[in-house]
């Protein structure tokens, strides 16, 4: 099974196991955006001080996933609208990036670790297993990078993801979404396979839409206070959301 949260890296300090499985139960909604978060009951669940705690809680507000508010408490950050059309379209354009590179570069070796991921989301869609299922999806577009010779890229794209990955979660129970999810990945690895640098990024950029207006407003009417800001507004502000996609996935 793939570490979901990896709180397991060998060397790392209290910090940073309470901020990398904060980071994951808040990005995997297992704590809902406006949920409050008690710094003391983490201690004490953690066996730590409050010190670390503390620390994990602050780089969380840097990365807009809590908000801090003295003498008030701290919340799970509800998600801004506008934080996710701005990480859609950096994700999208570096994620071309490592598709293109993966087309000329990647080895059969690497292609075949693509397709055992792709059978292990298979298996975890049929388990109905959507965390690991989500795991695999991470597994694959980080072998992409790698692939590339981007594995820096793929942690720029981690960084900045996080609040979609908030959004996709709630998209997973949608009928057959993991089953489109898997049918995308197979046709990104068949053509890295032919090394088919346009028709890998063709496919990395449809398997990246779904963010328009119309994508997102169904599902922030399921949950209202999960959201902030108005979707009108922002996407009058950037225009459609899928952007990225009207230069690199256009063959040249």
């Amino acid at each position: 099974m793939i570490d979901i949260t990896g709180s397991a890296s060998r060397g790392a300090t209290a910090t940073q196991i309470v901020h990398r499985r904060l980071r994951y139960e808040i990005v995997s909604l297992q704590r809902l955006p406006g949920a409050p978060i008690s710094e003391k009951e983490i201690a004490a669940e953690s066996g730590l001080s409050r010190t670390p705690v503390r620390e994990a809680l602050l780089r969380l507000a840097e990365e807009q996933l809590v908000d801090i508010v003295p003498k008030s408490g701290t919340t799970v950050s509800k998600i801004p609208v506008a934080s996710l059309l701005e990480a859609q379209v950096a994700r999208t354009a570096l994620e071309q990036v490592n598709v293109r590179a993966a087309a000329a570069r990647v080895q059969g070796s690497e292609i075949a670790n693509m397709r055992a991921l792709l059978v292990l989301q298979r298996e975890r869609t049929d388990a109905g297993d959507s965390e690991q299922f989500h795991a695999a999806d991470e597994a694959l577009h980080r072998a992409i990078a790698v692939a590339g010779g981007y594995p820096g890229i793929w942690k720029i794209i981690e960084q900045v993801k996080l609040q979609v990955d908030r959004y996709r979660r709630m998209t997973l129970p949608q009928i057959n979404r993991m089953e489109r999810v898997i049918v995308e990945h197979a046709e990104i690895v068949d053509a890295l396979a032919d090394k088919d640098a346009e028709r890998a990024v063709a496919a990395m950029t449809h398997h990246l839409e779904g963010l328009s207006a119309e994508d997102l407003r169904p599902i922030r009417d399921l949950n209202p206070d999960y959201f902030i800001g108005d979707i009108n507004n922002v996407y009058e502000k950037w225009g459609d959301a899928n952007i990225a996609s009207q230069s690199e996935s256009r063959p040249r």
